[in-house]
């Protein structure tokens, strides 16, 4: 349970996910919708099929993700398994996001590939990119030192998963700095970018093995499918 003493910093939580991770997943929904309506209404096809509804089934997860952070997480605040809710959300959203990637991979080695213009490779490319990024920059948020929640909670110095500047420079830092929602999504925006670390530095191995997906996938997003849309073009 929660005791009163905490309710301020708990609050200040529950108003970060509603306001900053909310609307971040709720961007990554509305440009899959966006994506899938271009598809349908464009003619494009991969495979050789039109599948514009594919874009709707990846946009899904975040969907219930966005839900979920903006009208639910005060209640799973006193729920046994609130983070582990939170998480499968997240999985959900990596996962679909990798077969939505898988499918676009495919339809360039398939012989219909030739049909596939280079609009449309930069739109749906950029568009997974762009998601994928935030699906991660969500990740990082809730990984760093138990989630948003256990650090609203802590009372002493926990050990993080992410070294930010300003815990190395103390002395740069506001007052009262703590990382926040778009602390980490600059974090991932950069390490899709650069296919590695930048200003904040991963210390455990699950934050690693996180960065390590992201820039696998980005390097497969960037180098492949956007060399390809250029060359198309």
């Amino acid at each position: 349970m929660i005791g009163s003493d905490d309710a301020e910093r708990v609050q200040a939580a529950v108003r970060e996910a509603r306001n900053d991770a909310a609307p971040f997943a709720l961007v990554a929904a509305a440009l899959l919708i966006a994506l899938a309506l271009t598809t349908r209404y464009g003619h494009w096809e991969m495979l050789g099929r039109s599948v514009w509804w594919i874009w709707l089934v990846v946009a899904a997860p975040y969907v219930g993700l966005a839900a979920t952070l903006l009208l639910g997480l005060k209640r799973l605040l006193h729920h046994d398994h609130r983070r582990e809710i939170v998480i499968g959300l997240l999985a959900l959203v990596w996962v679909f996001n990798v077969s939505g990637l898988v499918l676009l991979v495919a339809s360039l080695v398939a012989h219909s590939a030739i049909h596939i213009t280079g609009a449309e490779l930069l739109a749906t490319g950029g568009t997974l990119w762009f998601t994928d990024a935030v699906a991660f920059g969500l990740a990082f948020w809730e990984l760093d030192c138990g989630g948003p929640v256990a650090r609203a909670l802590a009372t002493a110095a926990r050990k993080p998963d992410f070294q930010f500047p300003q815990d190395e420079n103390p002395q740069l830092a506001r007052e009262g700095w703590a990382p926040r929602l778009w602390d980490y999504f600059y974090v991932s925006l950069t390490n899709a970018t650069a296919f590695s670390p930048t200003d904040a530095m991963p210390l455990s191995r699950r934050a690693k093995a996180l960065m390590a997906a992201e820039s696998l996938l980005s390097v497969v997003t960037l180098l492949l499918i956007a060399a390809r849309a250029v060359n198309i073009l």
